[in-house]
This record gives structure tokens, C-alpha cells and sequence, in this order.
């Protein structure tokens, strides 16, 4: 199954934001962010933050989409279809031996996640989870190895308080 979740920042849902100031407390918004086990987030591949948006943004009737829903469908498709000639099967449902070799890490990819297991406390399963989605994001972008870019990205997306954690690469962006 697949699992769609929503949360915000902080008990009053403002920090971060900058049009709206936050009145939580540090401690307020660590104990919010408790209330989700650990074990819960290492099974969650993808954490995305939304930031606000100016109602200038929302509201402009003359600003086209960056990509519109029929191109980001035809970009999942493909990868969809890189994957399934590559291994006949998603990403998702390869067994690790089969995940280590098709996301095979070079020496710079190995030594990031290294740093960033020690750095970050992942566990083993977010080990796979990140390499099944640095495979995901090389398959978008029509790569044929898993880069450490790819890495990075996929690092990104796995901390819920990206500002407690050590810098150990850049993460990049889906266009």
C-alpha cells in the first residue's frame, strides 16, 4: 500500500513560514515531533517539505505550471519502464541482493552513505529505502548508474528536522 501523510512544522503550524511568526517553544516542538515513532519514520521513503506559498503565486491566473501533470505522468512512466526492462520488476519490490547489485554504489557513493549512516543513525532498512529511492531518482533522470547526486537526494529526503542534522552533502532538487 502506499501511505500519504501530512504534518505540520509545529503545534501552531508556522515555523518556517515567513509571513507568520511561530509562538512555539523549542521543547514544544520537540515533543510534537515525538508523538511520531521512530520506527514509523524509517519506513516513510520520502520526507517533503511544502513550503508556504505568497498568494501572488496561488492566485496568478498568467503563470504557467513548471511541468504540467501529462509530463511529470510520462516521466514516471518511463522510469517505470527503465526499471521493469533492467530487472522486471519496480524498485521497490527488489529483494536487497538484487537492490545492491542494480543500485550498485561506486567509491564516493559508498563512502557518502557511510558517513551519512554514522552522522544520521539510520538503521539498515533506511539504508535500502535510500538506495531504492537514489535508484528511483537515477531512473527519472534516465541514468543508467546510482551517483552520489543521486545519493545526496535521497539523503534529503529522509530527515524530518533537517536542521539538527549534519551537513554530509548537497541534496538536489526535482527540477
Amino acid at each position: 500500500f502506499q501511505l500519504v501523510a501530512a504534518l505540520n512544522p509545529c503545534p501552531c503550524g508556522h515555523l518556517g513560514d515567513p509571513t507568520r511568526a511561530c509562538r512555539c517553544t523549542a521543547e514544544q516542538v520537540a515533543r510534537y515531533r515525538g508523538r511520531i515513532s521512530g520506527p514509523l519514520l524509517d519506513r516513510i521513503d520520502l520526507l517533503v517539505e511544502v513550503p508556504t506559498q505568497p498568494p501572488g503565486v496561488l492566485l496568478d491566473p498568467q503563470r504557467p505550471p513548471e511541468r504540467t501533470s501529462a509530463e511529470l505522468s510520462a516521466e514516471v512512466a518511463a522510469a517505470r519502464a527503465r526499471q521493469l526492462r533492467r530487472q522486471g520488476m519496480l524498485n521497490a519490490r527488489l529483494p536487497p541482493a538484487a537492490l545492491e547489485e542494480h543500485a550498485r554504489l561506486d567509491a564516493a557513493g559508498r563512502a557518502l552513505v557511510s558517513r551519512a549512516m554514522e552522522a544520521l543513525g539510520l538503521s539498515a532498512r533506511a539504508y535500502h529505502r535510500i538506495l531504492r529511492v537514489a535508484r528511483t531518482i537515477a531512473d527519472l533522470e534516465g541514468a543508467g548508474a546510482v551517483t552520489p547526486a543521486h545519493l545526496s537526494e535521497a539523503l534529503g529526503y529522509r530527515r524530518l528536522e533537517r536542521d539538527e542534522a549534519p551537513v554530509i552533502g548537497r541534496a538536489g532538487s526535482r527540477r
